[in-house]
């Protein structure tokens, strides 16, 4: 997934970069995390994004533009559906996992990904949870950032190898520190 070399050599690591201003407003809406993970996999169309999310197409268009303009999705080539009309589908380009901290401004105050893996996880059902850790750490600033440093080099591999084990059951997930109420 990262940039090929000079002279055909196997791509360099991807590194992560802060969000756009567009990009941000993009990722803080749970409807548009939704579309972005749908088209992860396979290209969809409005109508098919509608029918899964349970809303009205012209609803999900105002979403696929806003994530099309941050270059978060793109647009698929058309295609004949199955009662001959044209289909304009889209897939996401998976840019937004190599954002760094999108949400994090203070100022959007989003918890969109929360939310859309909420709804996510409803529509799966309980049985649909494979592995499941609870936990409390006390971490100092720098703890925390190592902690974050580390999981994040971890799911960085899997994620830029994920073309690799296209052929396997997808899993969706979280990785969400929080500070508790005490």
């Amino acid at each position: 997934m990262g940039e090929p070399e000079q002279g055909g050599a196997a791509p360099l690591p991807r590194t992560r970069r802060p969000a756009t201003v567009r990009e941000a407003k993009a990722l803080s809406h749970p409807m548009r995390v939704r579309i972005l993970r749908l088209c992860l996999s396979r290209e969809l169309t409005n109508k098919e994004l509608a029918d899964r999310l349970d809303t009205t197409p012209g609803t999900v268009l105002y979403h696929v533009r806003q994530l099309v303009d941050a270059d978060l999705l793109t647009p698929a080539p058309v295609r004949t559906g199955a009662s001959g009309a044209l289909e304009k589908p889209y897939r996401s380009t998976g840019e937004s996992w190599w954002l760094d901290g999108p949400l994090a401004d203070a100022d959007t105050g989003s918890t969109a990904p929360v939310e859309a893996f909420q709804q996510e996880l409803g529509e799966a059902g309980p049985e649909s949870v494979r592995i499941y850790s609870r936990f409390v750490l006390h971490l100092s600033e720098e703890g925390l950032a190592e902690l974050d440093r580390r999981i994040l080099a971890v799911l960085d591999e899997y994620v830029a190898t994920e073309d690799q084990r296209s052929d396997q059951p997808p899993y969706a997930g979280v990785f969400l520190l929080h500070r508790p109420v005490d």
